[in-house]
C-alpha cells in the first residue's frame, strides 16, 4: 500500500510526527492511532499506528494501517496505483474482502482474509492494489518491514503464505511470520519478526511464550483486550518493550476480540522514511524520488493497471538527519 499524504513527512526514528500522546502503565504503552486518508476526494480512512510521535519501530516493523470495516458497495473502496517502494517488505492481511496485487515482477496475486502476501521492495519494486468486484466489506492491515543495511538493496521478491490456524486456550492463531505457540512460518525475512493474527473467545484468557530479545506490539482490531495488565480498545497498540518471556491478553469483551501481534528485537539502524521509501540518509530518499518521477529502469513496470501511476509527492524543504528510536529505559 501507497502512503498517499499529499504532504507526507519525512521521518527518522524518534521523530515527531503526530500529537497523540501514549498512555503509560506499568510495562505496557498504549499507542492511539491517527486517520488518514487513502487516496482521492472519496478517499477510505485508514488507521496509522506507526510511526508516530512516541515510537517509529517495533522491532523491524516500520509502519502499520489498519483499516475497515468498510462497506465499499456504497463507497470507493481500495483503488493505489502503481507506486514504488525502496528498502522494506510490504506485509498484507485481510480480515474480510479482496485486493488485487500487480507489481514489476510480474506477480498478479489476490491477497484474501488469512492469506499473507509479503513483497520485498529492496532496491526497487513498484506495485497496484485494488479491491476487487467480489469484496462487499473490505478490512485489514498493511504493514511495512524496515530491511537491515545488508539487504536493503537485495532483489525484488513476493511471497505468499497461507498459515494454517492454531487452537490455544480459546483462542485462534494464525502466525504468518517467525513463530509462536509451535507455529512456524517458512516466510523469509531479513531480520528476525514476528507477525500473527489472534482472535480470543468471549472471555478467554491465554498466556504466550515470546522471544525475551524482543519488543512487541499488539494492535486490537476488535474487542476490549487486556495485554499484561493494560486494557487496549479497537485500534489501540500495546507497546511491551524487551525482557518479557511471556504475554498475557484477556478478552475482557461479550464477543469474539481480534488482534495482531508483531514483534523483533530492537532495530539499531538508522532509518530515514518519506512517502514509500526507507533510506539512511536525505540523498537516498531524493535519489528515489527522482528515479521514480524519471520512469527509471529501477522500480519496473506494472502492467495491465488501468490508470496512471501516482506521482511522487514534492519533497521538503529540510533535510533531516536520521536518528534511532527513543532510547530505552
Amino acid at each position: 500500500m501507497s502512503n498517499v499524504e499529499t504532504e507526507p513527512a519525512e521521518l527518522r526514528c524518534g521523530a515527531l510526527v503526530d500529537s497523540a500522546e501514549p498512555t503509560e502503565a506499568p510495562g505496557v504503552e498504549v499507542l492511539a492511532a491517527r486517520d488518514v486518508p487513502l487516496g482521492g476526494p472519496r478517499a477510505m480512512l485508514v488507521r496509522r499506528t506507526l510511526p508516530q510521535r512516541a515510537r517509529t519501530l517495533i522491532g523491524a516493523w516500520c509502519f502499520a494501517d489498519h483499516y475497515g470495516p468498510v462497506d465499499v458497495t456504497t463507497t470507493h473502496g481500495m483503488d493505489v496505483a502503481p507506486h514504488p517502494h525502496t528498502g522494506l517488505q510490504t506485509v498484507s492481511w485481510l480480515f474480510s474482502g479482496e485486493v488485487e496485487h500487480r507489481d514489476s515482477l510480474g506477480t498478479q496475486a489476490l491477497i484474501r482474509p488469512g492469506e499473507m502476501n509479503l513483497m520485498t521492495g529492496g532496491y526497487g519494486i513498484s506495485h497496484s492494489e485494488v479491491s476487487t468486484p467480489r469484496t462487499t466489506v473490505l478490512h485489514g492491515v498493511q504493514l511495512w518491514v524496515a530491511l537491515p543495511e545488508e539487504h536493503r538493496s537485495t532483489e525484488r521478491d513476493f511471497q505468499h503464505h497461507i498459515p494454517e490456524p492454531v487452537r490455544v486456550d480459546g483462542a485462534e492463531i494464525r502466525v504468518f511470520l517467525g513463530s509462536l505457540a509451535g507455529a512456524v512460518s517458512p516466510v523469509r525475512t531479513f531480520t528476525p519478526l514476528l507477525g500473527a493474527e489472534i482472535t480470543l473467545e468471549p472471555g478467554a484468557a491465554i498466556s504466550l511464550a515470546v522471544d525475551p530479545a524482543f519488543e512487541h506490539g499488539l494492535l486490537v482490531d476488535s474487542g476490549d483486550v487486556r495485554l499484561s495488565g493494560t486494557v487496549l480498545r479497537p485500534a489501540e497498540l500495546g507497546y511491551v518493550p524487551p525482557g518479557v518471556g511471556a504475554l498475557t491478553l484477556v478478552n475482557e469483551s461479550e464477543g469474539p476480540a481480534r488482534t495482531i501481534l508483531l514483534g523483533g528485537p530492537p532495530f539499531e539502524e538508522e532509518i530515514v522514511m518519506w512517502w514509500n521509501f526507507v533510506g539512511r540518509s536525505h540523498e537516498d530518499i531524493v535519489r528515489a524520488r527522482a528515479d521514480w518521477e524519471t520512469s527509471s529502469d529501477r522500480f519496473g513496470d506494472v502492467v495491465e493497471y488501468p490508470g496512471d501511476r501516482l506521482p511522487a509527492p514534492a519533497l521538503p524543504n529540510a533535510v533531516i538527519l536520521p536518528r534511532r528510536n527513543p532510547p530505552r529505559g
